[in-house]
């Protein structure tokens, strides 16, 4: 007995059609970036990952149309192009927010929260792992490590740092920006849109007045060991028993690059009297 391919689920259909082409006014003007842009490489095969970037920062994501327009400019194959641009999770392959709000869910970060945001925003937004909310403001999914994880749980809007997140703190953030509200991440330049981010990478410059100054920078806890490592001193750490009365330590006040955004929580593990992080005892004690 035999089946048809109906049955066995195999599509006989048309070939897919050739994406359409840009309008011209708008393949004239990437056409110009893509030529500052492959100009700065003796090969202009490695000036494919900032011309996806580019195509990215014109339509939000990675279309046919753009994957078409790289092949064409360096002289490459369709499949070349695609092969790229489906390894990389940076280039989107669907309609996204203007906000790609990614929570980190790695060891550390799960450990100390990152699944319980996750999990909140989830039900608080009504959508999936890499779904967008239907104003089209925010696009939510899980991401590997950032490295920052002295700053765990880590929440990043558009590649910008939203350190030592809790569910409240991030449904707060979420709805600013769905809101329209100015966000200022806890290190780095202010927001931009997911657009504006992808020029960016492209290599292009961010020309908003005092971005470039904002740039991210080491916060305090990242140059802790930096800082041992050169044999510059601490102050003694005392770390009481839990059912102790913990001492008063000073607080460590942020220089300008270590802006507090206004979306940090109250109170992390690390800050909570009650229950100090760290070991009880130094080690062999």
């Amino acid at each position: 007995m035999t089946t048809s391919s109906s049955e066995r689920g195999v599509g006989l259909g048309m070939p897919e059609l050739p994406p359409p082409a840009y309008p011209d006014d708008v393949r004239a003007r990437l056409e110009t970036d893509a030529r500052e842009i492959i100009a700065r490489y003796p090969d202009s095969r490695s000036a494919l990952l900032p011309l996806l970037h580019l195509v990215q920062a014109e339509d939000g994501y990675v279309t046919r149309t753009g994957m078409k327009f790289c092949a064409d400019v360096l002289d490459l194959t369709t499949a070349e192009v695609t092969a790229v641009a489906t390894f990389y999770s940076m280039y989107r392959r669907r309609p996204s927010g203007d906000y790609q709000v990614g929570v980190c869910t790695n060891t550390l970060c799960a450990v100390m929260g990152g699944d319980a945001i996750f999990e909140t925003l989830q039900e608080h937004l009504g959508v999936g792992n890499g779904e967008t909310t239907g104003d089209g403001k925010v696009t939510l999914e899980h991401i590997e490590c950032n490295a920052a994880c002295d700053y765990a749980p880590v929440v990043m809007v558009n590649w910008e740092f939203f350190d030592n997140q809790t569910p409240a703190s991030a449904t707060r953030l979420v709805d600013d920006l769905r809101a329209g509200q100015p966000v200022e991440p806890t290190r780095g330049a202010r927001l931009c849109t997911f657009k504006e981010t992808a020029r960016i990478l492209a290599g292009f410059p961010d020309e908003r007045p005092g971005a470039v100054e904002e740039g991210g920078s080491a916060g305090h806890a990242s140059l802790v060991g930096l800082r041992l490592a050169k044999g510059e001193t601490q102050p003694a750490r005392v770390v009481h028993p839990r059912d102790s009365a913990p001492q008063e330590e000073p607080v460590h006040e942020p220089s300008p690059t270590e802006r507090l955004s206004s979306h940090d929580p109250v109170e992390t593990s690390a800050s909570d009297p009650a229950h100090p992080s760290g070991p009880t005892a130094e080690e062999g004690e």
